[in-house]
């Protein structure tokens, strides 16, 4: 069960909040629609439940607040908007990822593409798919953790009529398993057919929490929409001949040549405009909308009351023809405003009450019955679900590992950018060494002395800032287009890749610029320097620092771009400030610091860790060894702060 208790957003400077006070309840086995106009609420009370949005109020899923809740997405699962992939990712791998992400065994996948239809698309990126696919792969993620409840927002919009009855097919079904099922949509009649209860938001207040068949009888009637040239006229006649017949008939004159009538049928207004001789361009069934505000009609009324125009404020409604109710048709094509909804007229033309007559048929039955049978297991086919998960996996420090890999390895970027910086460092490494003066060392990194960084840093800089920038450009992790979780664990899987890609690409872009070297210029400028182990050590640290700096700055401030920034602000700012610093005149030094470390410990180091620990030394005592280390320490500790303030949020 989902119980929404007082949700209020905050005010927007002089604007009152987007959502007031509103409560309800969405009850397991049962599938309740969120009804409204667009801009009633109805987002913002999906967000506010989900915790995405600040406000007031609090919401309940089986008991519990969702930041309450171990793993959320067992709880809840979650499609508001598109499906927040990268465009070159395909299907198969988003899925995968979020397998990852949400802890489930892999082959959860294939039953989920088999379940929703795409099994045939598994293999096509996410930039190639239509509304259609893109709301199916929606509904596979939100699927994949096998969730209780479902919260969409208004899932068929933009959907065919056959891809939108598939849809409320898999919402019907997951209710019909005991799941629960709560969805937003601005269609009334949508609502009454799919629904079991329709709570109905105006304003950002809730005005009606009604059955669907209750809400079917107040809110919807059948009226027949009429074009002609001769509309005044026709009305006319049609006001005397229901007077005559004693019959109650409600005629409402819209813009231009369009009537609305309720409580008579195609046929009757097909017989009078030919007995008179009237051309009619359109004459189909409608149904109309009588606005959040109706109320229920009182049982065994005498005599009908006039219905103003002022009641019929949202007449959105797709025709339907004669002879199949729930088949869709479009408004003949006559004149162009045939497909647009019905307009508010100001004045109805007539509208005749006789005494003993009878209310206009409704189609409050119909729903009813249409609930029932949704409702019933036996009294259709549903369509299938995923299997359920009966044993869930538990809590591996592995989980973000594996789901950064798959993000890393999912697109061809990470490729690129490496062959990019291979390519690139050995054509300078080659045309460093035909210009001269350049040192070995220096040689085999391709790093100019006027550069700030060699190709190798500033490709693995590039590849850790996106590492958490496109996690926020893309964000796979959060279930609407917002905040990426701020997870130590998830910070660590990215760092370690990051390290491991970064190491990866220092010995490799090292390997080719020897091998260029030795191909264009033979073996004199191929040889290993003598200090290859402190150069070593210097080269891998420098790749890694860049990686882990571009990696923190992204997830600070939520942009590649300002990754990328803060690895080249580290030789350009950082490096001069610690120069300058270091230029000064010294009084002491730190020799002896090892040996005085390992008195400290009170142990001896194996395998001639003093050696090491002062070779760490060293290198941290040189400029730009003290700037990286400096600015990783600043971007950790405030990375952190950011952590700790999200949660204490």
């Amino acid at each position: 069960m989902i119980q929404a208790i007082g949700l209020t957003s905050n005010p927007r400077k002089e604007l009152p909040p987007a959502v007031d006070d509103v409560s309800f309840e969405a009850r397991p086995g049962r599938v309740t629609a969120l009804l409204g106009a667009p801009g009633a609420g109805k987002t913002t009370t999906l967000r506010l439940m989900l915790e995405l949005q600040r406000g007031r109020g609090i919401t309940y899923f089986r008991g519990r607040p969702l930041h309450r809740i171990a793993h959320p997405s067992r709880e809840v699962g979650v499609l508001l908007s598109e499906v927040p992939g990268h465009p070159a990712r395909t299907i198969r791998g988003q899925l995968g990822m979020v397998c990852a992400a949400v802890g489930v065994p892999i082959r959860r996948v294939d039953e989920v593409i088999e379940v929703v239809g795409l099994v045939s698309l598994c293999d096509e990126r996410l930039g190639t798919l239509s509304r259609g696919m893109d709301r199916r792969l929606g509904l596979a993620c939100a699927l994949l953790p096998d969730p209780h409840a479902l919260v969409l927002d208004d899932p068929a919009g933009g959907l065919s009529v056959t891809e939108g009855r598939w849809l409320h097919g898999i919402l019907r079904a997951h209710a019909a398993h005991g799941g629960t099922v709560l969805f937003s949509t601005d269609d009334p009649k949508e609502a009454a057919r799919t629904a079991d209860r329709v709570i109905t938001l105006e304003g950002g207040r809730l005005v009606a929490d009604q059955e669907a068949a209750d809400f079917a009888r107040t809110r919807l009637r059948p009226r027949v929409a009429v074009r002609s040239p001769h509309a005044a006229r026709l009305g006319a006649l049609l006001a005397k001949e229901a007077r005559a017949a004693q019959r109650s008939v409600e005629v409402v004159r819209e813009d231009g040549n369009r009537l609305s009538v309720y409580g008579s049928t195609c046929a009757d207004i097909g017989e009078t405009a030919f007995r008179h001789g009237i051309l009619v361009h359109q004459l189909a069934d409608e149904t109309g909308d009588m606005g959040p505000h109706a109320t229920l009609p009182a049982e065994g009324l005498a005599s009908a009351t006039v219905v103003t125009s002022a009641l019929l404020t949202s007449t959105s409604a797709t025709s339907t023809s004669t002879d199949d109710a729930d088949a869709p048709m479009d408004d003949a094509p006559m004149d162009d405003a045939s497909t647009q909804d019905a307009p508010t007229t100001d004045e109805p033309v007539t509208a005749v009450a006789a005494t003993g007559a009878h209310t206009p048929d409704e189609p409050g039955p119909t729903a009813e019955s249409r609930t029932r049978a949704a409702a019933s297991p036996g009294a259709r086919d549903l369509p299938q679900l995923p299997p359920p998960i009966a044993v869930r996996q538990a809590l591996s420090p592995l989980r973000p590992l594996r789901y950064e890999l798959r993000r890393a390895t999912g697109v061809g970027t990470g490729y690129l950018t490496a062959i990019t910086v291979l390519v690139s460092s050995a054509l300078l490494s080659v045309l460093l060494a035909r210009i001269g003066h350049t040192p070995q060392p220096r040689l085999l990194a391709a790093w100019p002395r006027d550069c700030p960084l060699p190709p190798a840093a500033l490709g693995a800089g590039l590849l850790g800032a996106l590492a958490f920038g496109e996690e926020f450009r893309h964000p796979a992790l959060a279930a609407d287009r917002g905040t990426v979780p701020r997870r130590l664990g998830l910070l660590a899987a990215k760092l370690l890749v990051a390290s491991v890609t970064a190491l990866a690409l220092a010995v490799l872009t090292v390997g080719c610029d020897l091998e260029m070297l030795y191909l264009v210029y033979g073996r004199d400028l191929a040889g290993v320097p003598a200090d290859w182990l402190s150069l070593s050590a210097s080269w891998i640290g420098l790749t890694v620092g860049c990686a882990w700096a571009g990696v923190l700055a992204a997830g600070i401030f939520r942009s590649t771009t300002a990754g990328l920034a803060a690895v080249l602000a580290v030789p350009v700012v950082v490096v001069p400030l610690v120069q300058k610093t270091l230029a000064g005149p010294s009084v002491r030094k730190a020799a002896g610091f090892s040996e005085r470390l390992r008195e400290l410990l009170l142990m001896q180091w194996p395998f001639g860790g003093a050696r090491y620990i002062a070779a760490g030394a060293r290198l941290v005592a040189q400029p730009v060894g003290g700037a990286l280390m400096l600015s990783l320490t600043a971007l950790l500790c405030a990375y952190l702060l950011t952590t700790l303030r999200s949660r204490v949020r």
